[in-house]
Order: C-alpha cells, then sequence, then structure tokens
C-alpha cells in the first residue's frame, strides 16, 4: 500500500510536469499515469513465495541442487530455466495475465499500460544471468510479445527475447526502492533492531544543514518519539520522490528511446544517493542478516522445499495413493492433471506460490502430522 502511494505521487507529478512541457497533451491519457503506476505498483509483487526472497531460492534450487535435478530431461531448455531462475517478478506478470481453470481469459485483465509496468525485466529466462532476474516464463512469452508490440516497445533480441524497458517501470521501481528502505529502516527501529538514535542519524543525513535545523525545531512541538520517527521517514519518502521525478523529467528522452541504464534512485543528487547507499549497508549488516530474520529464512527455506518435494512427487508419480490425496489438495483452477509435465508443474508452482506464510506453515505441519484439523 505504501508503495502504491509513493508510486501515485510519481505518476502525478511527472503527468503534471509533463503537460506543463506539452500543453497539447492535456486531453490524453497522461493524466493517468499517476493511476496506472499506483495500480502497477499494487501488483508487483502478487507473484513472491511465501518467505520472500528465501522462498524464491527455495524454488530454484530444489530444481538445479534438489531432488527436482531427475526432471532436466523431460524438460525444454527454456522450461528449465524457468524453474532453475524462478523469479517473483515473472510470476506476477503470469499471474495477473493466465487463464487459470474456471476463469476468465486475460486473467486479471488489467490494462497493457499497467501489465508493462510491472515487468521490471523484459527479457526471458535464458538471459537471468547470475541475479535469477528476467520478466517471463515461456508459458507467457506470447502474452508478452502481445503486449509489447502493442505499445511499441524496443524490441532488443528476438531469440532469446529482450525488450527495453515500459518508461513507467522506471517509476514503479523507484517507489519499491524508496519504501522498502524507508520502511524496513522504521520497522527496524520498531523492533529494536536499530535504536532511536541511529534511525535519526539515518534518516537526517538525506537533508542539508538548514533543513536538519528545522527538522529539529519540530522534534521540540512533536516530542513523541515514534512520532519523530515517522515524520523523518515521511520527509525522506517526499524528498526522495521529488529526487527520482526530477531524474526521470531530466532523462526522459532516454528512457522512451530505451537506452536509459540502471535505476531512477542511482542518480538522484549527491546528499542524498550517499545517505541511501549507507542506508541499504546498515539494511544489510543489521537488518537483514539480524537473526530473528535468518532464521525465519532458514524455517521458509525448509518448509517451500518439503511441501515442493512432496507436490512434484505427486505430479510426476499420480497413481500412488498418497500423490492422490496430495493431489485432491489443491484448489482446482490450477491445472494440476494436465497431460503436459511442465503445466503440472507450473500448477505446482501457482499453488505453493500463492500461499501466505501462515497457511504454508499450517500445511507443512499437517503433511508432517505436527498437527491435525479440529474434530
Amino acid at each position: 500500500l505504501e508503495v502504491s502511494c509513493v508510486g501515485r505521487s510519481l505518476g502525478n507529478d511527472v503527468s503534471k510536469a509533463l503537460i506543463a512541457r506539452r500543453p497539447e497533451l492535456q486531453d490524453s491519457y497522461l493524466t493517468e499515469i499517476g493511476s496506472i503506476v499506483s495500480a502497477a505498483c499494487l501488483a508487483h509483487d502478487l507473484g513472491n513465495p511465501p518467505f520472500g526472497h528465501s522462498g524464491e531460492r527455495a524454488i530454484s534450487t530444489f530444481f538445479s541442487e534438489g531432488k527436482g535435478m531427475s526432471l532436466k530431461g523431460q524438460l525444454t531448455p527454456s522450461q528449465w530455466e524457468d524453474l532453475t531462475h524462478f523469479e517473483g517478478n515473472a510470476n506476477a506478470f503470469r499471474l495477473l495475465t493466465h487463464q487459470f481453470e474456471g476463469r476468465r481469459q486475460g486473467g486479471f485483465v488489467l490494462t497493457y499500460s499497467t501489465l508493462a509496468s510491472i515487468v521490471k525485466y523484459p527479457f526471458s529466462s535464458s538471459l537471468a544471468g547470475t541475479k535469477s532476474k528476467f520478466g517471463f516464463f515461456v508459458s507467457e512469452e506470447e502474452s508478452f510479445q502481445k503486449i509489447a508490440t502493442e505499445l511499441g516497445l524496443t524490441l532488443l533480441n528476438e531469440h532469446p527475447l529482450k525488450y527495453a524497458r515500459h518508461p513507467l517501470v522506471y517509476l514503479v521501481e523507484a517507489a519499491d526502492d524508496i519504501c522498502y528502505q524507508m520502511m524496513d529502516i522504521e520497522d527496524a527501529y520498531k523492533l529494536k533492531i536499530l535504536t532511536t538514535e541511529e534511525t535519526k542519524e539515518l534518516l537526517m543525513t538525506y537533508f542539508s544543514e538548514e533543513r536538519q535545523e528545522h527538522l529539529r525545531k519540530t522534534f521540540l512541538i512533536v516530542n513523541d518519539v515514534n512520532e519523530q520517527i515517522a515524520y523523518l521517514r515521511s520527509s525522506v519518502i517526499g524528498l526522495l520522490i521529488r529526487e527520482c521525478t526530477r531524474v526521470f523529467l531530466d532523462h526522459e528522452q532516454e528512457i522512451l528511446s530505451g537506452t536509459f541504464e540502471g535505476s531512477l534512485i542511482k542518480r538522484i543528487a549527491e546528499r542524498p544517493a550517499a545517505a541511501y547507499k549507507h542506508s541499504v549497508e546498515v539494511s544489510i549488516n543489521k537488518i537483514y542478516r539480524s537473526r530473528d530474520v535468518l532464521d525465519i529464512e532458514l524455517a521458509g527455506f525448509r518448509i517451500i522445499s518439503t511441501l515442493l518435494e512432496l507436490m512434484i512427487d505427486a505430479v510426476t508419480s499420480p497413481e500412488k495413493a498418497y500423490s492422490k490425496l496430495l493431489i485432491d489438495r489443491v484448489s482446482s483452477q490450477y491445472n494440476i492433471n494436465s497431460p503436459v509435465l511442465y503445466e503440472r508443474i507450473q500448477a505446482v508452482l501457482d499453488y505453493i506460490s500463492g500461499m501466505t506464510d501462515v497457511f504454508a506453515l499450517d500445511l507443512y505441519r499437517k503433511i508432517n502430522g505436527n498437527s491435525l484439523p479440529a474434530v
């Protein structure tokens, strides 16, 4: 929700500036940029499996290092790349566009601009590289091609498929970059991972000495520490929105032509850029590597791996009694009985990646016999 709000602000600010530059576009759909970016922001993480990046790694390594390796010979090279580089972004695009069993054609039926705006990496899994980032699975390649052609995205490579980003991707990405960094710092403060002074110092460094002095004067009026942190966080978000808007407008032609490199946040002014870089370093060292976070990731890895192992075994050997029980547990919207192996595997991934952390843990306990439904 926070990412969506920031995305709407970015989109509206960019829209106003572009219309001021070209008043003849006043009656065009350019005024809807804020709505498009906001919707894309709401949707961009829908494909993330339980336990976030740990869940993504658990799925990828099940096929690249675990028991799923035995399936390699039964799949095409492109299908195998999809599985060994499983990616939440590509899964979000699938979730939004795929026709699940009993559902209407076109998935969520979002506009092409909204769909294109969530695809941060508009290329196939064979170009994912070591970062395992890509935009669409083999099964959705045709859908993305249709959208890209209709919107006039620049085709950079045909085999394997690669396009230049849709311009609004940069605003969705910026909203995400701004929010996860700022919200994680505030959350870390609330969880006592960061002290009050550490948090204030981190957020203050985004501003000039003059602005810092003004903020300190505000603290004399608002003396509740939690309110002070929230005020600082919102002030930083406002600053980063203005900076990212400026970068987008300064590089409009490069963005439209598909030649802009990197993200907007990497081109902001020197002072906030240094503060942002320091925030990232602190987050990595103190927040994401804290024992509580790592313990959850370890547990999540184990849960996802176990569910995958059992479910993949069930769809590859559906004649087994236990397999039938597991298959019956899956919602009818997933094509779990498809005659095509890759589609059955995708149905399993659709099922598991659609779970919340709590649901996945509950199912894991039930399958392992650690808990039973109330009788």
